[in-house]
């Protein structure tokens, strides 16, 4: 959906509930009360108690920047790719893309389509075709159980925190591949170590990277093909393009920022999160809470809309519902039943 229809739906739903939703509000804290209920949640704007707190902030609290971005000259022009609106909004020249997840080659994408030179300092993110054997990919992945996957399946507590594949939803949804982009131009380059004044160091793992993101593509096929096959679905064969442009670049280890012409760098390294308005020990090692399918060890407090909270699909609308009835539940008393949430 784009942007208008995701914001349109979310005013008829709190339209449709009478949802007494407080806009232009900041919680600074949640703490035990010996006040009325459980929790004192203080906001910018007066003191709130409730019995009940549900945390549904995401993981998006902070843009994540590297401890050595602030010795890049100052003549160059730095952005987080949240803060990136388009290309007409930057200084002439060419423009250092860092990182390789859904928003780095989507900004990278619409640059090039603007004609500008474009260095992208890739990382270990996966691909996925936009579309597939008549399907976009979010369907079959939401069909074969993909986004169903429990959080005990992960190989690691930090693997909840890997980024998304490569897709775009940009006019209308299309796919991205770097081999693509490396066709069409683009400079690539492995993950950036470290950086001062006009120069940055890089690792030499481009093609390393290269090769997680083809293989993350022909396991997700693979999977999808193996559904088709075994649900006995009359869907024609499709081959994907295999593009190897990417493998052709040389590896760099630095870059003179000045002899490239490069005037911007756009960081499109991810958000760090941060729950420290809960003023409990509710956080792990990482600063994730401490919880089962969102319940805390303390009575009444609650997270959902959190990636791998239970599932996969637990941080996308696609869901957080399942999570927030199942909280729901718990704080009414009503029972819980599985498969009363549709899956759409």
């Amino acid at each position: 959906m784009p942007r208008e229809e995701v914001i349109s739906r979310f005013d008829r739903y709190v339209e449709q509930y009478q949802l007494p939703v407080q806009f232009q509000t900041r919680v600074d804290a949640v703490e035990l009360t010996t006040e009325i209920g459980r929790y004192s949640v203080f906001t910018d704007h007066s003191v709130m108690y409730a019995n009940n707190v549900i945390i549904a902030t995401g993981l998006f609290q902070q843009p994540k920047m590297p401890a050595f971005q602030p010795n890049i000259s100052k003549d160059i022009l730095q952005l987080h790719s949240g803060q990136y609106r388009n290309p007409q909004s930057l200084p002439p020249g060419a423009v250092l893309v860092v990182g390789s997840g859904q928003s780095g080659c989507q900004i990278v994408d619409e640059l090039l389509e603007n004609d500008r030179k474009v260095y992208q300092s890739v990382g270990s993110a996966g691909r996925a075709p936009r579309r597939y054997r008549g399907k976009d990919v979010f369907e079959w992945l939401n069909l074969v159980g993909f986004f169903d996957q429990p959080v005990s399946k992960l190989p690691s507590p930090k693997a909840k925190f890997a980024a998304n594949p490569q897709v775009s939803g940009r006019s209308g949804g299309k796919a991205l591949n770097l081999h693509q982009f490396a066709h069409d131009g683009v400079v690539l380059l492995g993950h950036l170590k470290h950086a001062d004044n006009h120069y940055i160091w890089l690792a030499d793992d481009l093609k390393e990277n290269l090769e997680k993101a083809d293989k993350f593509e022909k396991e997700l096929v693979n999977m999808i093909d193996q559904y088709i096959e075994k649900s006995g679905l009359d869907v024609p064969a499709e081959k994907l393009p295999e593009l190897t442009d990417g493998f052709d670049l040389p590896e760099m280890n630095e870059l003179d920022l000045n002899a490239a012409g490069i005037t911007t760098i756009i960081w499109a390294s991810g958000y760090s999160f941060d729950f420290s308005l809960v003023h409990l020990p509710v956080l792990d090692g990482d600063g994730y809470p401490i919880q089962e399918r969102g319940v805390t060890a303390y009575p009444g407090l609650y997270f959902v809309g959190l990636p791998w909270l239970y599932k996969q699909k637990s941080g996308l609308l696609l869901g957080v519902g399942e999570d927030a009835e199942y909280i729901t539940s718990i704080i009414t008393g009503v029972p819980y039943v599985p498969d009363n949430f549709p899956n759409s």
